[in-house]
Parts: C-alpha cells; structure tokens; sequence
C-alpha cells in the first residue's frame, strides 16, 4: 500500500540527483538585484539637497516606527526639508510603504541588501549615510515610474502654483 508512495519519491529524488546545483557562493560572490528588489531604504538626493519636503507620510506609513524625521523651514522655493531623518535598520521590514507613500519620490528602495552592525547606535542611519544620487538609482525610479498609475495626473485637474509640494514632472 505504501510501495507506490515510496518509489515516487525515489523516482523524484533520483530524477534530481544529476540536474545542476543552483548554490551561490555568497560571500565571495554576490548577485546582483534587479531593479524590483526591496533592499535598504535610502533618501534620493539631486545636486547634493534631498528631494525630500518633509511632509512625515513616510514617517506615519511604516509599520513598525523605524522611520523618525523633524522638519525644518527654509527661505528655499522648496519651504521645508528634513532637519533630522533617521531610520533604525533594525526595526525596519523592507516593505516598501514609505517608498508608496512618498510624494516626491524621495525615499526608494535601494538594491543594498548586505550590511551589518557591531553595535545598536550603527543600525541607526541619519541623512549622511541615507543620501544617494538619483544617477545611482536610475534603474529603480525608472521601474517605479513604468509601475505608476497611469491615471496618475490625468484625472484630476489642478495648478501646480496652488501647492508647491505638488508632485512635479521628473520624466
């Protein structure tokens, strides 16, 4: 009763005794990720200054409260900018809501996916080490864009002179 059971089991393991191993040797070689894949969240930056206009969406979309930001006025077009914007890596899930939830599209997924701490207060990552060119992440606005909505714009008719934090046209 149990002898077919067993001999299709056999049969599976022996089918795949000779097929190729699929192992990574990891440490000495690392994958390269596609521009899908959710790695460490990290602050686009343009010319140096953030894109960031501290409006906290990010801040309140996180699951887990590992992001934490204080805003700050400036005479600047742009109005705010994030004085203070830190995310604990250790508190966060690699979700991706704050990237959802950003205006601006100033805080992305970037494809860094191997970093470690010897102590608690270096998961904690401020502006210096959270800012990265947009030329760095071309390939993941540009995934980011092709996956918006293609309504996104269309349906509703407003000035962009009415809110200066509107989302601007980055094609």
């Amino acid at each position: 009763m149990y002898y077919p059971e067993i001999f299709k089991g056999m049969w599976f393991t022996f089918r795949h005794m000779f097929k190729k191993s699929v192992t990574v040797e990891y440490p000495e070689k690392k994958e390269i990720m596609s521009s899908e894949f959710r790695g460490r969240p990290v602050l686009v930056a343009e010319e140096g200054k953030e894109r960031c206009v501290a409006c906290g969406l990010c801040a309140r979309a996180c699951p887990p409260f590992a992001i934490s930001m204080q805003a700050a006025e400036t005479s600047d077009v742009k109005e705010r900018y994030p004085a203070v914007f830190e995310i604990d890596m250790l508190r966060c899930i690699y979700c991706g809501f704050c990237e959802e939830v950003c205006p601006e599209e100033a805080i992305v997924m970037s494809k860094e996916y191997d970093f470690n701490f010897q102590h608690r207060a270096d998961a904690i990552h401020g502006k210096d080490r959270l800012l990265v060119e947009a030329t760095q992440l071309k390939d993941r606005l540009d995934f980011l864009r092709k996956k918006r909505n293609p309504n996104f714009g269309k349906i509703f008719n407003f000035l962009p002179s009415n809110n200066r934090h509107s989302l601007r046209n980055r094609a």
